[in-house]
């Protein structure tokens, strides 16, 4: 499963023909119109099938014809299970944009601070996702937030940030 990353799940069977509908978690959405496969999570196995049709059923839903599901019983053992792609098939992202996934290890620097530490991993909220950073074993947290990043610096394995005053004080001095 480390060479794979969760694209979605499967949440209802859309038509008596095997059509399926799937929430898909991203922020690229166009992006996953044009796949040809994906891999179905079931009974702790990844299965690979195959698209004869993929479309867009609303924003973030893609209504899905798998070529080796035709029924309405066949769709209904795929329903809530989970779909994944493999890593290597993501986007590559440009500029500041940046998997979770590609950033665990990177040294976080601060414009005013200096080098706060490396990140650990990532804390998803439902209000604000966080950097989880070592700081001399204290654990600094900063909301990832477009305002905060300046750079992200692929080939030094750095994001440069730019917090509020006094934020990562407050996790170093208490």
């Amino acid at each position: 499963m480390k060479d794979y990353y969760y694209l979605g799940k499967i949440t209802k069977k859309y038509s008596f023909k095997g059509e399926v509908l799937l929430k898909i978690d991203t922020d690229q959405p166009g992006y996953y119109k044009k796949i040809k496969s994906l891999f179905i999570y079931k009974k702790d196995k990844l299965n690979l099938h195959k698209i004869d049709v993929i479309r867009f059923h609303k924003d973030k839903v893609l209504r899905i014809k798998f070529h080796d599901i035709n029924s309405e019983l066949e769709a209904n053992s795929i329903v809530n299970c989970e779909i994944y792609l493999p890593l290597n098939s993501l986007p590559v992202l440009k500029g500041n944009k940046f998997y979770y996934h590609d950033v665990i290890n990177y040294l976080v620097v601060d414009e005013n601070f200096g080098e706060v530490g490396k990140i650990k991993n990532i804390k998803e909220n439902i209000s604000q996702d966080l950097f989880v950073i070592d700081h001399n074993k204290n654990e600094v947290l900063i909301p990832i937030h477009d305002e905060f990043i300046i750079n992200v610096d692929r080939d030094k394995k750095q994001i440069i940030v730019k917090t509020p005053e006094g934020l990562i004080d407050l996790y170093i001095n208490s």
